[in-house]
């Protein structure tokens, strides 16, 4: 069924953000990976480039972004796998069209016949998802040129075709025919309750039943759902509304002891998840000169890992807990039942609140996922990497001449951050976070132990 389409509304509104028309998006795309001759890490850039040229990134819709990159690095690494099997497949398991097929035609073939009809649903507007499907169109025909007409291109197009087809047959009634927005969420009544955030009292909540999207490796939704948030009246509650309240607002309706560094790392991990942490994946990975087979497993691992991680922290939201955001908590305190919580009807967060319950941070869950991936993958933990972002104010970002870079030591190291950010920014309360990093991890774990395993061990 084709999902409605509803007006583009930014579920993370920032000035230096703002959403460009799509018509121009080619152009103001940056490719984000050094040039290679790793097809795998090449798409995984392309499906980053589709995303922003089809508007559901780098903040409108990171839960159907992070299903894409997931569908297609799945198809992929089964396209690989059937050519040289080095690791076990996921969806598709045969061997019939192997034999002699180029592995760059077959990844190439995968992740086109995998983008196309997954941006086609989007729930976007006609002239985002036309934009989407001209990117990859174009990547499309500059990965096929080089290749040598014959057989093995031939033979690899048609891998790249079966492995895409049995993904999506796999997908196609999982769950995530949503409508963006839903305006008759019923809102809670109590304190500690979720209510519309501000500039989204029309509109609603985003995306509430995506925690009962069929998750890829995850037995369930719940399956590593985390204990409840602090109780209003708690002490621990206090400590954490009073921490967000003195350093995640705008500086301008109320005072904020945040420190230029970290007003930059709030807006630093602004943007969507999945690009920000698929970009970091590819410097490393392009840093350490990993294999064609390896990259389709690597990149694989990370968003299986990363869209699970949606679908558990949704249904933790949504289904679970429904927890009312710090800027709820802070404008409604004097109702709250906590003596020791002083409200302030005007504090505003440093960016606009998603319309999301707070617990757990979905953000947070995806650096624990994508950290513990990564470490996994690797082997390590302390690895030397540098980041850019496209949420930083314009002349700092990863498309600008000299982009801001934050270096770091390791994936925990990016991870704590990005987790912390999400305070700093005024989205959530410290528990949020810490659960959420937790979360993610377990996710994680579970994706490398179960799937795409390694031959032999």
């Amino acid at each position: 069924m084709k999902k409605p389409v509803i007006a583009l509304v930014s579920i993370t509104v920032l000035a230096a953000v703002a959403w460009s028309s799509p018509a121009s998006s080619r152009s103001l795309v940056a490719r984000q990976a050094s040039p290679t001759s790793n097809a795998v890490i090449a798409w995984n850039a392309n499906a980053g480039d589709a995303a922003l040229a089809a508007c559901i990134s780098p903040g409108n819709d990171p839960l159907h972004e992070s299903r894409l990159y997931a569908m297609m690095h799945v198809a992929i690494h089964d396209a690989l796998n059937a050519i040289d099997r080095t690791s076990k497949p996921y969806a598709y398991h045969a061997r019939n069209l192997a034999k002699g097929a180029s592995p760059d035609a077959a990844v190439a073939s995968a992740a086109r016949n995998v983008l196309l009809p997954v941006i086609a649903e989007l729930p976007f507007p006609p002239e985002c998802i036309a934009a989407g499907v001209e990117s990859v169109e174009t990547d499309y025909d500059a990965a096929l040129a080089p290749i040598a007409s014959g057989p093995a291109k031939q033979r690899g197009i048609a891998l790249g075709q079966a492995a895409a087809a049995a993904i999506l047959q796999l997908r196609a009634n999982d769950g995530s025919d949503q409508p963006l927005l839903v305006s008759d969420y019923p809102q809670g009544t109590e304190p500690g309750e979720y209510r519309f955030t501000p500039g989204f009292e029309e509109l609603g909540v985003f995306l509430p039943e995506w925690g009962k999207v069929t998750p890829f490796v995850l037995k369930n939704s719940a399956q590593f759902n985390p204990g409840p948030p602090y109780a209003v009246t708690s002490a621990q509650y206090t400590a954490d509304f009073n921490e967000v309240k003195r350093l995640g607002s705008d500086g301008v309706s109320a005072p904020s002891d945040r420190t230029p560094d970290q007003t930059q790392i709030a807006l630093f991990w602004v943007e969507s998840s999945p690009l920000a942490w698929n970009r970091l994946a590819r410097t490393v990975a392009l840093d350490r000169h990993v294999g064609l087979w390896e990259s389709a497993r690597l990149f694989g691992l990370l968003n299986l890992a990363m869209a699970d991680g949606y679908i558990g922290s949704w249904f933790t939201k949504f289904q679970t807990y429904n927890y009312w955001r710090p800027v709820t908590a802070i404008q409604l305190a004097a109702t709250d039942g906590n003596p020791d919580t002083v409200a302030d009807d005007d504090w505003t967060p440093l960016v606009t609140t998603p319309p999301i319950p707070d617990y757990d941070s979905g953000h947070a869950v995806q650096g624990g996922a994508a950290a513990e991936a990564l470490r996994r993958f690797f082997g390590t933990d302390q690895v030397d990497f540098t980041l850019c972002s496209r949420t930083l104010p314009v002349g700092q970002t990863c498309t600008d001449p000299a982009p801001v870079l934050r270096s770091y030591h390791s994936f925990t190291q990016a991870a704590d951050e990005n987790g912390l950010s999400r305070i700093l920014v005024g989205f959530h309360f410290r528990k949020a976070v810490v659960e959420g990093i937790a979360h993610g991890r377990k996710i994680a774990d579970r994706a490398v132990d179960r799937a795409m395993q390694p031959i032999g061990g």
